[in-house]
Parts: structure tokens; sequence; C-alpha cells
């Protein structure tokens, strides 16, 4: 059974950077694309990143381009999203998914498995 589990967000001003974490477990973890995304209160989720199964290529969407970079270490399970010139509009609980095999977009359907997300506040 996969488990992703995120860590790395919280509460912090305008301008901020923050580092997420999410750990997997459960398959080989090289074998897959991995993704990040987010939904702030009222609305739908929507893609934030995504990272191929080895790093080669990377997508994210154009609210986020420039500001946060997604990386992996498949040494170490683990999928990062580093969050830099944070806005509040960056407000949202971030997930982090595991694609299904040879996807490596940013349709969430395609996504297999879920975190429970982390929340990430950005105060003016």
């Amino acid at each position: 059974q996969v488990q992703l589990v995120e860590s790395g967000g919280g509460l912090v001003q305008a301008g901020a950077s923050l580092r997420l974490s999410c750990a997997a477990s459960g398959r080989t973890f090289s074998n897959y694309a991995m993704g990040w995304f987010r939904q702030a209160p009222g609305k739908e989720r929507e893609f934030v990143a995504a990272i191929s199964w080895s790093a080669g290529s990377t997508l994210y969407a154009d609210s986020v381009k420039g500001r946060f970079t997604i990386s992996r270490d498949n040494a170490k399970n683990t999928v990062y999203l580093q969050m830099t010139s944070l806005k509040p509009e960056d407000t949202a609980v971030y997930y982090c998914a595991q694609a299904r095999p040879r996807y490596s977009g940013s349709y969430n359907r395609e996504y297999e498995y879920w975190g429970q997300g982390t929340q990430v506040t950005v105060s003016s």
C-alpha cells in the first residue's frame, strides 16, 4: 500500500520561503512521476508542479513558475517543493500525489495516490 506523508507547511509572511517534503513508501518510488497540488478554501484542487520519474522533466502551473521548484531524491523516496516569494494567494492545503504508471502531467485524475495534505498560510 502506497503512503505519502507531507511535511513542512506553516504560517509565513508574504515574500518568505518554505520547503515542503513528501516521503513515499509502498512501491518503487523511482518508477513514478510525482506531483504537488493545492486547494484553497472554497476552490477546486489545482495543479502546482510535477516531476518525472527520473527528474528529467518538470512541469509547473503558470501561477508558480519562476517561484516554485519541484525536485526529488529517489534514494530517499522523497519529493520536495521549494517555494519562494510566497504570496497570500498561495495560501492552501498542499497535497503530494503519485501518478499512474507512465504519466507525468497535470491532470489530478491521473494521480493514483495522495497524501493527507499540509497547510501553507501566507499573511500579507
